[in-house]
């Protein structure tokens, strides 16, 4: 389960608003609790560096990751997640958002954003350890 407060659910969808027609993509931070439950502290925009196609697709530059980290490491807190915005598309997750999540035990939040306007947003988390057996499962979100 991925615990949100209100304040930061709705700042990851007006950021999906804000970007569209393009994704936006951001780095949730937190701790892990009990039996698997993250509970978000804070969040923290990226920028999208595709260039090619950045109407359906998003990569975080490694220099932010790090940075974010860092921050975040000093404040107590880990990388716990990352989220997204599928411009005119489901908040589901696609066979790239697959392939490119590399972060085991992660959460990986979608925001539907239709003409400009979120709708839906989902998370799911990566499980699996390893590339051959990874998967994104269905995830609750309690705001």
């Amino acid at each position: 389960m991925l615990k949100l407060s209100k304040s930061q659910y709705d700042a990851l969808r007006r950021h999906g608003e804000e970007t569209y027609p393009h994704e936006c993509c951001g780095v949730l931070l937190g701790q892990m609790e009990d039996e698997g439950v993250r509970t978000v502290l804070s969040t923290a925009r990226a920028g999208n560096t595709r260039t090619d196609s950045a109407h359906n697709r998003y990569n975080i530059d490694p220099k932010d990751l790090i940075r974010i980290q860092r921050e975040g490491r000093e404040r107590g807190e880990d990388i716990i997640g990352f989220y997204h915005s599928h411009p005119d598309h489901p908040a589901q997750w696609s066979s790239t958002d697959l392939a490119e999540a590399h972060w085991f035990g992660c959460s990986y939040v979608i925001t539907s954003v239709e003409k400009g306007k979120a709708v839906l947003t989902n998370s799911f988390e990566l499980t699996g350890s390893e590339e051959a057996d990874k998967k994104l499962v269905d995830e609750k979100i309690e705001l």
